[in-house]
């Protein structure tokens, strides 16, 4: 899988369009680059999917993680997760916080299978394409990551 760490805003509109692939309710080219401006934020890019990272003193927050549907369920998400940590390590992070859907049981098994845990909840959080509203649970984890079940290498 081929990885890249961002480090200038030229991606943005990359960004903007598998976030669109990935999302309902997708973010512009203009909100991916305000956010690359920040030192504190980095994104990594795999073929089909993509993870935006931003830190904060001994912190690091995912703030968007998706994997293009076609591409899902091929280890592409966990990848990310992990390479985004050791970067995130590397720049001084002892944890990851995270908000994921509650209805959103792939990702949770996800998160759970790397360790993180729910440390709080946010009602009625996003919106759903039906109008209804879904909670975001908040997860944590300390890095390193521990990982269950087979690691997968980066290439």
């Amino acid at each position: 899988m081929r990885m890249r760490l961002l480090a200038q805003t030229t991606d943005a509109a990359l960004l903007a369009r598998l976030h669109a692939e990935c999302f309902a309710e997708s973010w512009s080219a203009e909100s991916f680059a305000a956010l690359l401006e920040n030192p504190a934020t980095f994104a990594l890019i795999a073929n089909d999917g993509f993870i935006l990272v931003r830190l904060a003193g001994d912190e690091s927050e995912v703030l968007t993680l998706g994997v293009r549907p076609a591409a899902r369920r091929r280890g592409i998400a966990s990848a990310l997760l992990i390479e985004a940590a050791k970067q995130a390590e590397e720049q001084g992070a002892k944890t990851i916080f995270l908000e994921v859907g509650r209805a959103n049981s792939p990702a949770i098994a996800l998160y759970k299978q790397h360790g993180f845990t729910p440390v709080g909840c946010r009602k009625a959080y996003y919106a759903a394409p039906d109008g209804s509203r879904d909670d975001a649970l908040v997860l944590r984890v300390e890095i390193p990551l521990t990982r269950v079940g087979n690691s997968m290498q980066l290439g």
